[in-house]
């Protein structure tokens, strides 16, 4: 973990230690936090860090002569990183094509999966001698025809952001 972030997640287990019961949280990146539930912690596996002390590592300041800042930056910050209006244009043609063409295809998933389901009256196929076979594929197709609903409303939302 570097530096910055370790002191910063001191420095708000710090905070939120005044605030209530803080717990430390395993895994990587190990998680201080006071936004959990006693109940919660218990699942997730946190520790409570009440009355263990807590150690804030300051990270070095930077050298005030040092490096130079990228050239990048730099360009962004002077409005020379700036992309002209044509291009711009070009990119936000290639996006929306490349989302149309993602909405035909998810439209054609939803509508594929629209007729094997049937209404919830889908064909039975060989395989599911089983009748509870046949009504795990029919939940199955059920899932997937939401998530597909929700994949081309998620992409007609995005293609009337474009300008």
């Amino acid at each position: 973990m570097n530096r910055p972030l370790a002191s910063l997640l001191f420095a708000v287990a710090v905070g939120a230690q005044a605030q209530g019961t803080v717990y430390r949280c395993p895994g990587p990146p190990v998680l201080y936090t006071d936004a959990l539930s006693a109940k919660e912690a218990i699942e997730k596996g946190c520790r409570t860090i009440e009355g263990t002390p807590i150690t804030v590592v300051q990270s070095p300041r930077p050298r005030a002569g040092g490096s130079a800042p990228a050239p990048a930056a730099e360009g962004a910050r002077s409005g020379e990183g700036r992309v002209d209006a044509q291009q711009q244009r070009t990119r936000d043609d290639e996006r929306r094509r490349v989302l149309q063409a993602e909405l035909r295809q998810a439209e054609d998933r939803l509508a594929a999966a629209q007729k094997d389901f049937n209404n919830g009256q889908g064909e039975r196929r060989g395989d599911e001698r089983n009748y509870q076979k046949y009504l795990d594929r029919m939940a199955e197709l059920k899932d997937n025809i939401s998530r597909y609903e929700a994949d081309v409303q998620a992409l007609k939302r995005e293609i009337n952001k474009l300008p």
